[in-house]
Order: structure tokens, then C-alpha cells, then sequence
């Protein structure tokens, strides 16, 4: 790959500047002259800037923008190793970059977008993402030149490139903060106090109180199925309560009508009874004309018997005393006299009798004649009244019939016919009894229906902490199952470490350091061999003389030799492209002949790489001069 042109319209301190490119490149700017501002272009060119601080104070975005509100713009023009060339115009302040092929054909659709990440152009052109770029292409200012207090530090990072191909990263240091983070966010079987020994605690602690709480959802169960068949028994209830009062509304409506019967009724038996009235009068008054007619007769009679007697009492009366002859004549006359005279008046008194007797029976006929008169009216009232009474009670009967039928269609869930029918029949006053009875009943059901509800409120209370409980449970299980997920996951990523860093080890490391030895001993003039890396020990060189000493006890210059031919052993496994060697102050600790070996091995050995350096002295342009090296010299 190799860049062609840049165009900066702004970007921090440069503007309206255009820059040609060619195979190497020697940029030179004094300090602050906008050296580092430019190698930021070229990386935003290809992965835009980032508005995220990163631990920094301010964003690469803010820095460089613009103070002037100017466009925040440029333009890059590149070729990779098959010939294709690219431009990119990209306005920092939009999300996406506009690219463009040979033919000026608008192709930016044609890359994946992520939207933390922009286009992926340049990815998919080259599969190096910007970190990677700029910890192998890019050797950044400041990033070699170290003082001899952080000689060390220098030296751990090429150990970490050559354990973990990054040197910002160290897999022994990775492995202990796996370690710590494994015993601080989950915990183990021997630590307390840890996320996994808490949730272990407290499961342990809740699982106790459910236990003991277990009994009283049992009593709930059985409450709820105690108040469900009290309120079935109380709704049954209340409808036999309508039942019976609808019942009773509907014999109600029947009193009229048996009111109505039994008015007929009384009045029907006041016509039977003025009847027999009636006849008993008309008895009695025939049997008193018979009582006078007979002690009439009695007389008579008495008198019969009486004349014969007085006669024969005067016969004996004469026969004892002859002289009174005469006077047994005489009274014999006289008692003759007598009864002709009784004889005469009886006569008289027996036609007065007869007349009186038949005026008396005319009398009586004529007020039986009325009362028989008065009978027929009444027995004709009385059949009325029957025929009303019948009437009345078929009524009646019909009625009971429809309002039976009708509870029956209503009811017939609740009670079979023949219930009805039995409730039905009940006198008003038993049916009424019957009401009383249930809504005793009733009531009393409710109040102890309200009892069981206060009951089942407590045991609610003592539920719901029941159901707190098992939620936080489960929460809690779903917590420790997490921990031991992201356990798993911690364990899981240092098996892929380890498993990398055997790799590595086995594999990269040994390629790295051959080729890292190979770089040294040109760079060094041979002074420096062999180079080895060991996971106890870390870095060690050999000498001239054959001994082996650890790297940290190197003169600075020779560790940056070391860290930069590292960085270019790793530059050819990066990428299937040839990537471009950027070079950012590197070689503040080089003396001149180290400088004069390492650019004479970098145009000698990476002639398919395109070299950009970035300085702030003419030592590299000397060298240049001198080994007659054509280079592209660019001013800032």
C-alpha cells in the first residue's frame, strides 16, 4: 500500500496544504510545527476521529477541530498492492466518508457501516484495524524515547509483543488481573465477603425463612378453598333467598285472590246459615198452632168426663136421701143446664178456634211461602258464589301454574321441580319463616366469611413476604448463576490466553525473535546476535562474547533498535498489504551510526514499503545525502 496525496482544508494547526507522496519520505518541521498533527490526519483520514475522551481530556475531535468554525475536511489519495487506487474525501464532522475509485465512481455503499466504527473501508481493504495500525505502521513520537527511569518499561513492552503481540499488553500481567477480577467480582469457595460468598449467604438465609413460611401457604390453600366454598354456599343461599322472596312476592299477588274466596266463602255460608235460620223459624211457629189446638181439645175432653161424674155423685147423693129427690133433680137439671151451656159455649169456642186456627195456618202459609221465596233467592246466591269461588280458585290455580313454571325455568339450576313446588306450597307465613331462617343464616355466613377475609389478609401479608422472598430468590440464583457464568467466562478467557500465549510462544515467538536477531545484528553492526525471549526471565541478548545478559540491562539506543525491529518483524503478519513504515521522532536516542544502519537496512529491506519519516533535525536527510538514498523531502 502505498499513499499518494493529501489535501487538508483543516485540520488543527494545517490548513489549505497539499502533500505528494513517494516511496520515502522525509517530513521536516521543528517542534510544534505540525509534525504530529499530520500523522493524526493520515490515521483520521482512514478511521475517522473520535469524539471519546479515552481517559484523556479532551477528545481528538475537539483538538483538532477548527477554532474558526473553517471546514473540518481533507482528502486522501492511496494505491494498494494490486494497483487499485482509492480517494477519500471526509468531513469530520459527518459520520461517513465519501470513497471513490480510479474512475471517480462514487463506491462508499460498497463497505460494511458500523456505527461506532463508521465505514469500514479501509478494514476490508486492508483487515488492520486502527489500533493495530498504529502499534505496528505508526511508531508514534515519545513512544521509544524513554528516559533510563523507564528503561524498563520499554523493555516489558517488547516482552508483551513477543507473550501477547501487543506491547501494551502483558499475559502475565493479564492473567493476575483475570485472577483479581475473578476473586473481586465472583468470588471463590475460600474468599468472604465477595459477590459469589454473599449471594451464597444470603440464598442460604431466604431459603430458611421460605421454609418456615412453606406452612403458611399451605393454610393459604386451604383458606382460599374454604372461603370459595363459602361464598358457593352463600350465593346458593342468596339465590334460595330470592327464590323464597320472589315466592312470597308472588303469593302476594295470590291474597287478592284468596281474599277474594274467602269473602265468597263467608258470604256463602251466611246464606246457608240465614237458611237454616229461616227454616228453624217456620218449624217452630207450626208446632205452637199445634199446642193450642191440643190443650183445646184436652178441655173438651175434661169436661166429657166431668158431667157423667157429677151425675152419677147426684144419683148417689138422692139414693142415700130420698127427700132430696128434688134436689138430686134439681141438680140434676142443673148439671144438664150446665153442660149444654159448656156444650153451647165449646161449640162457640171450637168454630172461634177454627176460624183462628185457619186464619192462623193462612198466616203461616203465606210467611212460609216468603221464607221459601227468601231460600231460593239465597240458595241462587249461594250457587252464584260457588260458581265465583270455582272461578276464583281455577284462576287462582292457573296463576300458580304460570309463577311455579316461571321460578322453575329461572331457578332450575339451583332446585328441581318438585323443590319448588314444595317451597311453592308452603303457606305465606312458613315461607316468610323461611326468609327469616335464611338471612339469619345468610348473615351470619358473611360475617364469617369476613373473618376467614381478615385471615386470609394476614396470611397475604405473611404471603407476600413469602413472594418476595422467592423472587429475590430467584433473582439471587439468577445472580449466582451470572457470577458463575462470567466465572466460566474469566476461566474461559485465560484458557484462550494461555492457550494463545503456548501459540505464540511456540509458534510467533520464535519467528519474531529469529527475525528480531536478524534486524539487531544489521543494525547493530553485529554486535548483537541472538535474542531470545523466555516467560521467567523475559527478554535476553547474547553479547559479542558469547554471554547472555536481559535486555533491561541494554543502553537505552540499543533497547529502541530492539523495540523498532521488533515492530518491524511485525508488520509483515499483519497484513496481506504492504503497509507503510510511519515514523514519528523515532530516533532521538540513535546515534549516528546506529541512524546511518537503520535507515540504510529500512530502504534496503522494505523496498515494497512505503517509509515515511517524520523529524525535526537534518540527521536523516544527511544520511540520506550521503548513502545517495532519492527521498521526497517535505517541509511543514
Amino acid at each position: 500500500m502505498k499513499i499518494n496525496y493529501l489535501k487538508i482544508n483543516n485540520f488543527g494547526k494545517l490548513n489549505n496544504k497539499e502533500i505528494n507522496f513517494d516511496n520515502i519520505n522525509l517530513i521536516y518541521g521543528k517542534n510544534e510545527a505540525g509534525k504530529t498533527t499530520l500523522l493524526k490526519f493520515i490515521t483520521g483520514m482512514f478511521y475517522g476521529v473520535s469524539k471519546n475522551k479515552n481517559g484523556n481530556d479532551i477528545s481528538d475531535y475537539d483538538k483538532y477541530s477548527p477554532w474558526n468554525n473553517e471546514e473540518f475536511s481533507g482528502k486522501i489519495n492511496y494505491e494498494l498492492d494490486n494497483n487499485e487506487k482509492y480517494e477519500v474525501f471526509r468531513d469530520f464532522s459527518k459520520k461517513n466518508p465519501k470513497i471513490y475509485n480510479n474512475n471517480l465512481e462514487d463506491i462508499s455503499k460498497q463497505f460494511s457501516i458500523d456505527k461506532n466504527k463508521q465505514n469500514q473501508f479501509f478494514y476490508e481493504q486492508t483487515k488492520i484495524e486502527e489500533s493495530v495500525f498504529c502499534n505496528t505502521t505508526v511508531v508514534e513520537q515519545n513512544k521509544t524515547v524513554l528516559d533510563l527511569n523507564n528503561q524498563n518499561n520499554l523493555v516489558q513492552k517488547i516482552a508483551n509483543i513477543l507473550s501477547s503481540g501487543d506491547d501494551n499488553i502483558s499475559y502475565k500481567k493479564i492473567i493476575d488481573k483475570l485472577n483479581k477480577k475473578i476473586i473481586e467480582e465472583v468470588g471463590t469457595d475460600r474468599t468472604k465477603e465477595r459477590p459469589l460468598n454473599i449471594i451464597n449467604d444470603e440464598i442460604e438465609e431466604l431459603k430458611n425463612k421460605i421454609n418456615l413460611l412453606e406452612n403458611s401457604g399451605e393454610n393459604k390453600n386451604k383458606l382460599i378453598e374454604e372461603i370459595k366454598n363459602k361464598n358457593d354456599e352463600i350465593a346458593l343461599m342468596e339465590q334460595e333467598l330470592d327464590i323464597y322472596k320472589e315466592t312470597k312476592e308472588k303469593k302476594n299477588n295470590e291474597r287478592i285472590d284468596l281474599e277474594k274466596i274467602k269473602i265468597n266463602e263467608n258470604i256463602k255460608k251466611e246464606y246457608e246459615e240465614k237458611i237454616h235460620k229461616i227454616k228453624n223459624i217456620n218449624l217452630k211457629e207450626f208446632n205452637n198452632v199445634e199446642e193450642k189446638h191440643e190443650n183445646n181439645k184436652k178441655i173438651s175432653k175434661l169436661e166429657i168426663v166431668l158431667i157423667p161424674l157429677l151425675i152419677s155423685l147426684n144419683i148417689i147423693v138422692h139414693i142415700i136421701n130420698i127427700k132430696d129427690i128434688i134436689k138430686i133433680g134439681i141438680g140434676i137439671a142443673t148439671i144438664l143446664l150446665f153442660i149444654f151451656s159448656e156444650y153451647i159455649i165449646r161449640k162457640k169456642i171450637r168454630t172461634k178456634n177454627n176460624k183462628i186456627k185457619n186464619e192462623k195456618n193462612n198466616q203461616i202459609n203465606i210467611e212460609n211461602i216468603k221464607l221459601q221465596n227468601e231460600i231460593n233467592l239465597l240458595e241462587e246466591n249461594i250457587e252464584k258464589t260457588d260458581k265465583e269461588i270455582c272461578n276464583l280458585s281455577n284462576k287462582l290455580q292457573q296463576n300458580k301454574t304460570v309463577q311455579i313454571n316461571y321460578l322453575k325455568d329461572k331457578y332450575m339450576d339451583i332446585l328441581n321441580g318438585e323443590e319448588i313446588n314444595t317451597i311453592y306450597n308452603k303457606d305465606l307465613k312458613e315461607i316468610e319463616n323461611e326468609i327469616r331462617i335464611l338471612e339469619n343464616k345468610l348473615n351470619n355466613d358473611k360475617i364469617a366469611i369476613n373473618s376467614l377475609y381478615i385471615e386470609e389478609s394476614n396470611l397475604n401479608e405473611r404471603m407476600e413476604e413469602y413472594s418476595e422472598f422467592e423472587e429475590r430468590l430467584e433473582f439471587l440464583y439468577t445472580e449466582k448463576e451470572n457470577l458463575e457464568k462470567l466465572n466460566k467466562t474469566y476461566e474461559l478467557i485465560k484458557e484462550c490466553l494461555e492457550s494463545a500465549y503456548y501459540k505464540m510462544k511456540n509458534n510467533i515467538t520464535p519467528k519474531f525473535t529469529k527475525e528480531l536477531s536478524n534486524i539487531v545484528e544489521n543494525i547493530s553492526n553485529n554486535k548483537y546476535k541472538n535474542i531470545k525471549f523466555k516467560a521467567d526471565e523475559g527478554l535476553i541478548v547474547e553479547l559479542e562474547n558469547g554471554e547472555y545478559i536481559n535486555a533491561n540491562r541494554l543502553s537505552i539506543g540499543t533497547i529502541d533498535q530492539l523495540y523498532l525491529s521488533l515492530r518491524l518483524s511485525a508488520m509483515g503478519n499483519i497484513s496481506q498489504e504492504n503497509m507503510p513504515i510511519i515514523l514519528d521522532e523515532t530516533f532521538a536516542y540513535y546515534d549516528n551510526e546506529r541512524l546511518e544502519n537503520i535507515l540504510k537496512y529500512l530502504c534496503e529491506n522494505y523496498k515494497n514499503n512505503q517509509i515515511i519519516i517524520f523529524t525535526c533535525n537534518n540527521r536523516e536527510k544527511d544520511i540520506f545525502d550521503k548513502l545517495s538514498i532519492k527521498y521526497n523531502l517535505i517541509n511543514i
